[in-house]
């Protein structure tokens, strides 16, 4: 990212920036109290911004954490932000936050994601989900997408795998539509070739064209049995001064009906007998 930043130049990173977010050049400027004829000019390279108008501009445009770095050092000026190890000293509070937050959503599925989808911390809820998987995809580092989509991973207990996949492929073109990530450009193009089974009568996705009695795309899944079905939330942290932190992301799975939230409320019973 330096290299490019360093090459490329302020200018046109953040003219692509500005067509990516689908703003004129007046309209950029009315929002960060500036010109057009002054946005023109940063953008041809006719005139140099000053640290502050790059941030400014970076935050109309809701440029992530990471790549507003690269915009500072493309304009010649320090990263601003910095990159801890998540076992980083000053990170401390942090982590024992996320520990209890994984742990008092118990019997519930929860797991925490960085910006490549490796998984940091998960509860019991998702160690039950994964359980008689094979080894090789729970090595480390796991990771959330290759493991869900995975032909062999929980890809055939998924129910609705095929709204589920494109619900995930979704998400990370999302993703990569506002970030430069060749680790994540990787994994979905890894996960989006993976082989789809074909419907089978009475299999799995029989009953995926009826109508959901879910308030949510659920996620179907059998599990010992049964079929259990889940509605996904996504949490970040607010104005996040840290590459890292900005990255992180703690994902929650709701149970979407009685039986699926009964059958947890006993599991976690019986593991706190």
């Amino acid at each position: 990212m330096t290299t490019v930043a360093a090459s490329t130049g302020v200018g046109p990173l953040l003219r692509q920036w500005r067509e990516q977010r689908r703003l004129s050049q007046l309209e950029l400027a009315l929002r960060a109290g500036s010109s057009a004829r002054h946005i023109s000019f940063v953008e041809t390279g006719r005139s140099r911004p000053s640290q502050e108008m790059v941030l400014r501009l970076a935050e109309q445009l809701d440029v992530p954490v990471r790549e507003r770095n690269a915009l500072l050092l493309a304009a010649g000026y320090a990263p601003l932000y910095g990159e801890s190890p998540l076992d980083a000293p000053e990170l401390g509070p942090l982590r024992e936050g996320m520990e209890r937050l994984l742990t008092g959503y118990e019997p519930y599925p929860a797991l925490v994601v960085d910006g490549s989808y490796t998984v940091l911390g998960a509860n019991r809820g998702i160690t039950m989900l994964l359980g008689g998987l094979p080894e090789h995809l729970l090595a480390p580092p796991l990771n959330a997408m290759r493991v869900t989509l995975h032909p062999e991973g929980l890809a055939p207990r998924i129910r609705n795998l095929r709204q589920w996949r494109g619900h995930l492929l979704a998400q990370m073109e999302r993703q990569l539509a506002l970030v430069r990530s060749e680790p994540l450009r990787a994994l979905y193009e890894e996960v989006a070739a993976y082989p789809l089974p074909e419907p089978v009568a009475g299999g799995p996705e029989a009953d995926t064209d009826a109508p959901y009695p879910y308030f949510a795309l659920p996620l179907r899944i059998e599990h010992d049995g049964r079929l259990l079905s889940f509605v996904s939330s996504v949490s970040t942290f607010n104005t996040p001064l840290d590459v890292t932190v900005a990255e992180l992301a703690i994902e929650t799975l709701l149970p979407a009906d009685p039986e699926t939230a009964a059958y947890l409320r006993s599991l976690g019973s019986l593991q706190g007998a």
